[in-house]
């Protein structure tokens, strides 16, 4: 594995292995407490793998026994009051958009080109688990633990999480779990949704990798940066006429390129496929339609 060296981070790892880029969130000494600064290197990295042609998925996780605890908030009681210019404040907003504070982090995993995966090592809670909401695929180690603990603070869901969070688990499941506040464990994160599967500590980030691998050596880089982003905007949709608009289309674009008769020829000769397409500088006319 090598370390992105035109990356320079403070609160994160980003190393690329082959065809998967894997950001690490680095402060294991506070179990990654989430901060502004760590929001905004999320950011420059899944902006990074996204526009990398030689990067097919992302594999995020954390350092240490934690995921991400949540927010830093060491500034105790006051980290969130924007009178006094707490640093729980700063992070989520205080008073300006958040995009400007460094929860743009959402915008680069949303509109990202690339798959990407959540591999929970550890304790997901408060923004710990909903800055990794807009990933495509969350796996958990057992040992991983979950909490959307805004309501027991004195805040709301933050990071867009009232949208992605019903997406993902539907309304009643998140509802239970905001309005509850409660910790849980890997095991109900299963059984409610939140995660596809839960794996053994030690195998956790094997798994990822290997969920990731199997993306890489059988799709098509420039169909996986459309597929996501067609399931995620379109799953809300109050029927098919916005996903009929531009689907046809990238159909019919694609079905006369390169990636296409290479993915018939492969299945026909029973062999790897070879797609030559690169999102970088073939994605079809109409994208982005947002």
């Amino acid at each position: 594995m090598h370390e992105e060296s035109a990356l320079d981070f403070e609160q994160i790892r980003y190393a690329v292995d082959g065809p998967v880029a894997t950001l690490t969130l680095h402060r294991p000494e506070k179990l990654n407490a989430y901060t502004a600064k760590m929001g905004a290197e999320i950011a420059a990295a899944v902006n990074a793998a996204s526009e990398d042609d030689a990067v097919r998925a992302v594999v995020i996780t954390g350092a240490g026994r934690g995921f991400c605890a949540g927010a830093d908030i060491s500034e105790g009681a006051g980290s969130f009051d924007t009178s006094v210019g707490g640093a729980g404040a700063k992070n989520f907003g205080g008073g300006e958009p958040q995009r400007s504070q460094g929860v743009n982090f959402i915008d680069a995993l949303f509109s990202c080109k690339k798959a990407t995966i959540a591999a929970f090592n550890g304790a997901a809670v408060g923004v710990g688990v909903t800055l990794a909401l807009p990933t495509d695929i969350k796996i958990a180690s057992s040992a991983a633990r979950f909490g959307f603990v805004f309501a027991r603070r004195g805040l709301v869901p933050e990071a867009g999480s009232a949208w992605f969070l019903p997406q993902i688990v539907g309304l009643p499941q998140a509802l239970r779990w905001c309005l509850s506040g409660r910790v849980f464990n890997a095991d109900e994160a299963l059984a409610g949704g939140l995660v596809s599967e839960v794996v053994e500590p030690e195998a956790l980030l094997s798994r990822a990798r290997e969920i990731a691998m199997e993306i890489a050596e059988n799709t098509a880089p420039v169909s996986i940066a459309l597929t996501r982003q067609m399931l995620w905007r379109f799953a809300s949709a109050s029927g098919p006429d916005p996903a009929l608009a531009v689907d046809g289309a990238f159909a019919m674009a694609l079905g006369a390129g390169g990636d296409v008769r290479e993915g018939v020829a492969a299945f026909l000769e029973k062999r790897a496929p070879h797609f030559p397409g690169r999102p970088s500088r073939d994605m079809p006319k109409g994208y982005p339609w947002w």
